[in-house]
């Protein structure tokens, strides 16, 4: 691993980056350079998700790539996540489908993706029976050596509380959520801590236009004043709090800055920065029972 980049150790005994690349939105060509360059910078944890349509693409470039970079598949860490289509009796085979896009004999993190299914109302109590089939099934998976370590992704307290409560022996390693200044919730930060349950940051950097938080008052002062970026400010803000991170990035200038995050925002610029407004700009699993 890159010395630029800390270590979680997870519940299941594995070690996952701290920062880790996100993939959302690029494919094919797009994906491979952005991968070459991020293997050159230092990353080597890569996400992604069925959902992306971009798992073969992933897959095809490490295999290219990994020798290039005198690299093995034990050197890197790979996530992907279980689309909200393929909840209960469809995960085991969702995950297989995963492992053959990605041509991997395992995958170090796999994230039901969503709480709720796609097959029925998010206001339906199915959605729960649901998801704890999904994590029943992806248990036996993790057992059988298909995945290493098992999280979710945009689950609130409430549904986190569920799970814990029958996790077939198994607790989530990790929770992915949209987390930045103008979204992030304490109870569920204080629920992830006492679990040892790592929360990782997608979206860290807000939106994009002119409602991105690159573009804030607070951040761009901070990020002045500390003679840092705006999007490093925003990054060091989820790393500071011992939240993980999975921005995006396709220059290497923009690869190497998401990494130089090895520095202190005084404890007056964390609380400015906890008073940004309250903006959401993805899903929101509130609504999810």
């Amino acid at each position: 691993m890159s010395n630029k980049i800390g270590t979680f150790k997870l519940l299941s005994g594995y070690s996952i980056p701290l920062t880790v690349l996100g993939t959302y939105l690029m494919e094919g060509d797009e994906l491979f350079k952005s991968l070459d360059k991020a293997l050159a910078a230092g990353y080597r944890a890569f996400d992604t998700a069925h959902m992306y349509n971009n798992e073969k693409s992933m897959g095809d470039a490490l295999k290219e790539l990994l020798p290039k970079h005198n690299l093995s598949r034990e050197d890197i860490f790979i996530q992907t996540k279980l689309d909200p289509s393929h909840h209960g009796d469809k995960a085991r085979r969702a995950l297989e489908a995963s492992l053959n896009k990605l041509q991997c004999d395992y995958i170090d993190l796999y994230l039901i993706h969503w709480p709720g299914s796609y097959t029925v109302s998010s206001k339906s109590g199915e959605n729960l029976k649901l998801r704890t089939a999904s994590w029943a099934a992806l248990v036996e998976a993790q057992k059988d050596g298909l995945v290493k370590s098992l999280g979710v992704s945009n689950y609130i307290t409430r549904h986190l509380n569920e799970l814990l409560s029958n996790c077939y022996g198994v607790k989530p390693v990790l929770n992915q959520m949209e987390w930045h200044p103008g979204c992030f919730d304490n109870e569920l930060k204080q629920l992830c801590d006492r679990e040892g349950i790592l929360i990782q940051a997608y979206m860290p950097l807000g939106g994009s236009g002119n409602s991105s938080l690159l573009r804030n008052k607070a951040v761009s002062s901070i990020a002045k004043k500390l003679e840092k970026s705006p999007a490093q400010v925003l990054l060091r803000w989820c790393l500071q709090q011992n939240v993980g991170v999975a921005p995006k990035a396709r220059s290497m200038e923009h690869l190497k800055n998401n990494l130089e995050t090895d520095f202190v925002i005084p404890e007056s610029d964390m609380a400015l920065l906890n008073d940004v407004n309250s903006i959401r700009f993805d899903w929101n699993p509130y609504n999810v029972l």
